[in-house]
C-alpha cells in the first residue's frame, strides 16, 4: 500500500486524477491512498438531490460518481481517497466499508473520543453527531473515492445542506473533543496505519 501526502489540491483536479488512476491500473498495480486537503467544495454524489442544498452560496458544487448524497469538504478537514483493487480482496462491499469505518474508529480512539458506525447510514458518529463520510465507487472491480474526517474546520457550510440526505444532522471535528487539536499529519498518518492494517488483512499477495 502506498501513501501519498498530496497537501490542498483542487477537488476537480484530484477527482480526474483519480479517474484516470482507476481507468489505467491492472491487476499488477500498487493500491495506493491519497490523504488531501480540498478548498472549500460541495460534493454532489450519484444519489444526491438538488433540493439538499439549502442555501445558495459561492462554494461550488461538484457533480460526482461516487455513491451517496451531497457533502461538504474544505480545509482542517482530511480526506483519504481508497485506490485499491477490490477483486484482491476476498470481502463484500459491506466488509470494505466496515473496514474503513473502523479504522475511523479507531484513529479517534487513539485521541480518547468514543465513535461508533451505523450500518443504515453510512459513516462514523459521536453520539448522534457525524464526524466522518465515506463515499465509494467500484469500476471494473477497483474502489476509489473514499472517506471524510473533520478534523479542525469551519463546519458552517454544513449547515448549507442536508449532509449525506439528512435534513438536521449535526457534524462534529475532532477539534471539538481534543485540546490542543493534533496536527493534519499527525492524525493522517494514525488513520493511514489503521487503514493500511485493516485493507491489508484479506488482500491477496
Amino acid at each position: 500500500m502506498i501513501v501519498k501526502m498530496l497537501g490542498l489540491a483542487d477537488y476537480a483536479t484530484t477527482f480526474e486524477a483519480m479517474k484516470t488512476f482507476t481507468d489505467q491500473r491492472t491487476a499488477a498495480t500498487a493500491d495506493e491512498l491519497w490523504v488531501v486537503e480540498h478548498p472549500q467544495v460541495f460534493t454532489q454524489g450519484m444519489a444526491g438531490k438538488p433540493e439538499h442544498i439549502l442555501i445558495p452560496s459561492d462554494i461550488p458544487v461538484v457533480q460526482v460518481d461516487r455513491g451517496g448524497q451531497v457533502t461538504f469538504h474544505g480545509p482542517g478537514q482530511i480526506i483519504v481517497y481508497t485506490l485499491i483493487d477490490f477483486k484482491r480482496r476476498k470481502v463484500s462491499v459491506r466488509e470494505l466499508v466496515h473496514q474503513i469505518e473502523n479504522s475511523i474508529i479507531d484513529t479517534l480512539a487513539d485521541y480518547g473520543i468514543d465513535a461508533r458506525g451505523d450500518d443504515k447510514a453510512p459513516g462514523v458518529y459521536v453520539g448522534a453527531k457525524k464526524i466522518a463520510s465515506l463515499g465509494l465507487r467500484i469500476k471494473n472491480g477497483a474502489v476509489y473515492h473514499g472517506l471524510s474526517l473533520n478534523l479542525n474546520m469551519d463546519l458552517t457550510p454544513f449547515h448549507y445542506i442536508n449532509p449525506c440526505g439528512y435534513s438536521g444532522l449535526e457534524m462534529a471535528q475532532i477539534a471539538d473533543y481534543v485540546a490542543p487539536c493534533p496536527m493534519f499529519n499527525e492524525v493522517a498518518e494514525r488513520l493511514t496505519a489503521h487503514l493500511c492494517q485493516y485493507l491489508n488483512q484479506k488482500a491477496s499477495s
